[in-house]
């Protein structure tokens, strides 16, 4: 049975995710502070016969994300694959965006998978296999009006990915980048764009670079446009 590490499974592309993990006969650590969101997650999951389990951390406290990671390596043993989904957008002005929320959405969007990825990046060359699969946006390639600090986090995160995809080179493991657009979910709500997939539909692509695709996609960059 897979294991597979999941942050931001309390809803919307997290969730399908979870879901499409679990019919795939995954073995799930969700990553993440409790909430009646990620019970629902939990509740879905456990109707569908997975084994799913939630380690509590708040992403944005380094020491949480680290302890969180250490259960769940002593649980579960190293990932097959960790799905770095947690996102968080705060729209306003650069004039009128204040260093609180840049710094929360820095801090979700881009440090966490990179403190995540260091803990558990160790014990999976030591498996000698796994994916990590960075959910990254279309704001990873352009700027939208109220977004600024949003789009820097996605942007690093491409080039976090990139990095890692160098070190990784050869190593029996893979990391990639998925950039879907608009999607139907909450965070699209306020941005002013029309939904052009669903969270299921990011879903099934996710799940396909974290179980089956080649290793030969490391440092790859999926755009997902949308219909």
């Amino acid at each position: 049975m897979s294991v597979a590490w999941l942050t931001g499974a309390s809803r919307g592309i997290g969730r399908a995710t979870a879901i499409a993990l679990a019919g795939r006969g995954c073995k799930l650590a969700l990553l993440g502070r409790p909430s009646h969101a990620l019970d629902g997650t939990l509740a879905e999951l456990a109707m569908a016969g997975a084994t799913a389990r939630v380690f509590s951390c708040d992403l944005r406290r380094p020491e949480q994300l680290d302890a969180a990671a250490r259960a769940a390596l002593a649980a579960y043993g190293p990932p097959d694959a960790v799905i770095h989904d947690a996102g968080v957008v705060l729209r306003a002005s650069i004039e009128t965006t204040s260093l609180e929320a840049y710094d929360e959405q820095l801090d979700v969007n881009l440090r966490a998978p990179f403190l995540l990825t260091r803990a558990v990046l160790p014990a999976m060359r030591t498996a000698g296999s796994g994916r990590i699969v960075f959910v990254g946006s279309i704001a990873s390639t352009l700027g939208s009006p109220g977004a600024a600090a949003y789009a820097a986090s996605k942007w690093g995160m491409v080039g976090l990915m990139k990095s890692l995809a160098a070190e990784l080179a050869e190593s029996g493991l893979m990391t990639v980048a998925v950039l879907p657009g608009s999607v139907a979910t909450r965070m699209l709500e306020g941005s002013g764009f029309q939904p052009r997939m669903t969270p299921e539909d990011v879903a099934e692509t996710l799940v396909h670079y974290a179980l089956d695709a080649p290793l030969a996609h490391n440092g790859g960059v999926v755009e997902m446009f949308g219909t």
